[in-house]
């Protein structure tokens, strides 16, 4: 059908695209009859994503595993159509996230009791986060250097563009909202954050001093939260159908050639993945709660935020799982899942930057003694304030870094490392989300407000509300 109306608008233009829509299709539906037969929220979500990993493998299978994917036709359309289910499913959870933590933080500032702190919060949130994200750092240098990351690779720099890298100081006054309307309207989270708990703080002051009990905007905001908790519960309810279609199109668009050629730094990657994920688990025990019923309880949020991509769009559903069934105080779980997604992320401004570091010094021949390992760990932690939690900002974050520690000139040479990814993206973002959910853990504890009844009471493992809403 060499017709610009079946290949430029409609993109069907190829029997092998109508074969794999109908196969996209048929799983779709497969996950619908699970759900309509009360299968658990979980469980849909794992479904979802291993029919995901086989489709987007299956689609590679078909094409011969070609070296640049997207030049198939079939490939491109089909995932395309693949967008309009997972990206569709991204556009809304995200569409919730600055209505959710504006009223969220003021709602809970408002309905907070006498005795909390509301400034130890902020400054407990600030120290835990950074204190994990240069731990985080540590991991992917020593990584690095003991792999020697990039030795002996073509030192020749790619077309790759740095981006623009702001002064620390002007990335802390990006945080302050000199225009509140405007930092919502470019999902400054951190930003609204602020500007949201100053509102319920003075509200809460004005409470607190009888100058006014503020019953209408106390009532406002509890209907308002009310309202957008429940448009919360229906959009995270569609998250099986979003995992398979956004795991399946990822896979289906990476050839297996890039994929071997930076085999190594992916590795490392979900290497430095998974010993971050145990020093949160050592960092649970350390205070006290089980690791494995955190991730028992957590597993569902991981899974989104590895085949989603999207720090800020798990957002909606990392705040659901703290309060709902992590015993996770709501004013400490909006606060920290909030400010995780702009700032101390464990995966895209720790891990990932810190391999960059030691991949591009490799490859230019730059040598790496102490001081630039410390150097490099000041700068990554630093670094990690301001990175928007959206699929690709990692490249922001290795801008920062190299450029902090001398290294800004071979930029060029990351190329490779951007070929990839996407891959090496699901394991960052799974990781920044579960940072944020050990963060706000910690923070709680630290508050003493934390509920170890509910984090422990395995009933609410699948008591949620999100298991029961109907597509």
């Amino acid at each position: 059908m060499d017709i610009p109306f079946f290949q430029q608008f409609l993109m069907i233009s190829s029997p092998m695209t109508i074969g794999i829509l109908i196969l996209f299709l048929i799983l779709l539906g497969f996950v619908f009859y699970l759900q309509r037969q009360k299968t658990s929220f979980g469980t849909l979500v794992i479904t979802g994503t291993i029919l995901g990993a086989v489709l987007g493998f299956a689609v590679q299978i078909i094409a011969g595993f070609p070296n640049d994917p997207m030049k198939v036709v079939y490939i491109k359309e089909s995932t395309k159509w693949f967008s309009l289910i997972g990206g569709g499913f991204i556009d809304l959870i995200r569409m919730l996230v600055i209505p959710l933590v504006f009223i969220s933080i003021v709602h809970v500032i408002l309905n907070m009791s006498q005795g909390a702190n509301l400034k130890k919060l902020v400054s407990s949130t600030a120290a835990v986060a950074l204190i994990m994200v240069a731990i985080a750092a540590i991991v992917g240098l020593v990584l690095g250097s003991v792999t020697h990351l990039g030795a002996g690779m073509n030192a020749e720099a790619g077309a790759s563009k740095m981006r623009e890298v702001k002064p620390v100081v002007d990335t802390l006054r990006a945080l302050i909202p000199n225009n509140p309307v405007n930092a919502m309207a470019t999902t400054n989270v951190i930003a609204v954050v602020v500007f949201g708990v100053i509102v319920g703080g003075v509200a809460r002051l004005i409470k607190q001093t009888g100058t006014d009990s503020l019953a209408m905007v106390t009532k406002l905001f509890n209907e308002l939260h009310l309202v957008i908790s429940w448009v919360a519960d229906f959009v995270i309810g569609l998250m099986p159908y979003g995992v398979l279609a956004l795991l399946a199109s990822t896979l289906a668009q990476k050839g297996f050639q890039a994929i071997a050629d930076m085999g190594l730094f992916i590795i490392l990657i979900y290497v430095g993945v998974a010993i971050m994920l145990v020093v949160q688990s050592l960092l649970l025990m350390m205070f006290g709660v089980s690791p494995i019923m955190y991730f028992r309880k957590a597993k569902a949020v991981l899974l989104l935020a590895f085949t989603s991509r999207s720090s800020m769009g798990v957002l909606p559903a990392t705040v659901s799982a703290l309060t709902g069934k992590l015993g996770v105080n709501p004013a400490t779980a909006n606060t920290v899942a909030s400010f995780g997604t702009t700032a101390g992320m464990q995966g895209c401004a720790g891990v990932f930057p810190a391999l960059c570091i030691v991949y591009i010094s490799n490859v230019a021949g730059v040598p790496l003694d102490m001081t630039m390992y410390v150097m490099s760990v000041i700068v990554i932690a630093l670094g990690s304030l301001g990175i928007a939690g959206i699929p690709g900002t990692a490249t922001m974050a290795a801008s920062v870094s190299l450029s902090g520690t001398g290294l800004g000139a071979y930029f060029g040479m990351i190329s490779p490392v951007l070929a990839v990814d996407p891959i090496v993206d699901m394991g960052r973002t799974m990781l920044n989300v579960s940072g944020s959910m050990t963060n706000a853990i910690v923070v709680d504890k630290l508050m003493g407000t934390f509920d170890k009844d509910a984090y422990n009471d395995a009933a609410l493992i699948n008591n949620d509300k999100k298991e029961t809403v109907e597509a």
